[in-house]
Formats: structure tokens, sequence, C-alpha cells
């Protein structure tokens, strides 16, 4: 199998790492922007979707590298909050400034426990790959999305760079956080398939059966 190059539009080392992780069955090889040593945009992500935002993410990187690319966004939806206090794409945006790690988990710390300590939370993923001018490939579904999950008001004692709300992150089945627990963070199985499945339809001469 011919593996495929494709440049992954991110500088969080954490995200390339996991990205890499989930492919890691595909004949796939993932380059971060940092390792291009090529300077590049810093997109506005000024959609209202996660779809929005990983499209002007990737078009913006494709215009500048002119080679394919790739870009994921996701939302953050939590149950118990009225639709216009969603997170949403802006999960790192309190009253208009972006939040470091720190402040992320103080700040859901805090959202958490005046909704009880404990609230039920799911990530809504979603990814575009540009190849051309005019080739845009995009997805956006439940199949790359998280499974649901516990979001609760005490954070774990380890903590992730670029992973900030991981450490509030519980396994709702087990009551486990997700760092006791072994496997990819808090995603289940089914969304790294719907990863892979992704990709293995854009570049199917690329892949052979089992």
């Amino acid at each position: 199998m011919t593996p495929v190059t494709l440049i992954y539009g991110t500088g969080n080392p954490a995200k390339l790492e996991h990205m890499r992780k989930m492919l890691a069955p595909l004949p796939v090889a993932i380059l971060g922007l940092r390792e291009l040593g090529i300077a590049t945009p810093e997109p506005e992500e000024s959609g209202s979707t996660p779809l929005e935002n990983a499209r002007i993410k990737a078009l913006a990187y494709y215009h500048a590298l002119r080679q394919p690319v790739f870009a994921c966004d996701s939302g953050l939806y939590i149950e118990g909050l009225p639709e216009d206090l969603q997170p949403g794409v802006h999960v790192r945006i309190k009253e208009g400034k972006r939040m470091n790690d720190a402040e992320m988990i103080a700040h859901y710390a805090a959202l958490v426990r005046s909704l009880g300590g404990r609230a039920v939370a799911r990530y809504k993923n979603a990814i575009c790959l540009v190849t051309g001018e005019n080739e845009i490939h995009e997805h956006f579904g439940d199949d790359i999305s998280g499974d649901t999950f516990y979001l609760v008001d005490t954070p774990h004692a380890k903590h992730a760079e670029g992973f900030p709300l991981d450490c509030l992150s519980v396994h709702i089945e087990s009551g486990e956080y997700y760092y006791d627990r072994e496997g990819l963070r808090s995603e289940s199985i089914g969304m790294c398939e719907g990863f892979q499945a992704f990709f293995m339809a854009l570049f199917p001469e690329h892949h052979t059966a089992p």
C-alpha cells in the first residue's frame, strides 16, 4: 500500500499526536504545521458550527501551502444549559477572551458546579480536507463525534496540554476519570473508525482488503 502524506492544519502537538493515533491503522503520514517550517496564517475561526470553522481553517492553510491539508473543529454541548449558553465552537472563549488551559479548567469546573457538580456532555466533531482549489471534502456527523460523558467539578491530578477538559471528564458507565481508564481519552472506538472511514473513502486506491 502506498502511503498518503497529508498536512493536519493544527499547531497543537497534542491534537497532532491524537490524530496520528486514531489513523495509525491506515497508510497515512500526518504532518503538523510546526513540522513544515513554513509561516502559515492564523485563520479567524468565525464560524458558528464546527464544520464552518473546519472549512475556514482548511481553506486558509491550503491557500497558503498549496498542498492537501485537512482541519478539524469541535463543539462542546452540555445537557442542562440553554442553547444560547452552550459552549459550542466557543469552548475556549469567555466574555470575548480566549482562555488558556488553566482558565478553562477553572471555568468549566465552576460551570458544572452550578449544575450540581456533574453534567452530561458531548463533543461534536467536523473535518474538512482540501485537495485542490475546487476539491473540498467534509463531514460533520455522529460517527466522528465522541460518546456522551460526564463533566465534573473536581479536576483529575493529570493534565495534558491542549486537552484541558480531559481532567474533568468521567466515563458514564464506570464513573471513572478517563485518565484512569485505558484507551483514547473520551472517544469511542466508533469515533476512531469514523475518522478512518472518511479517509479510506477518499483514497480507496491506497487500501487493500484484509
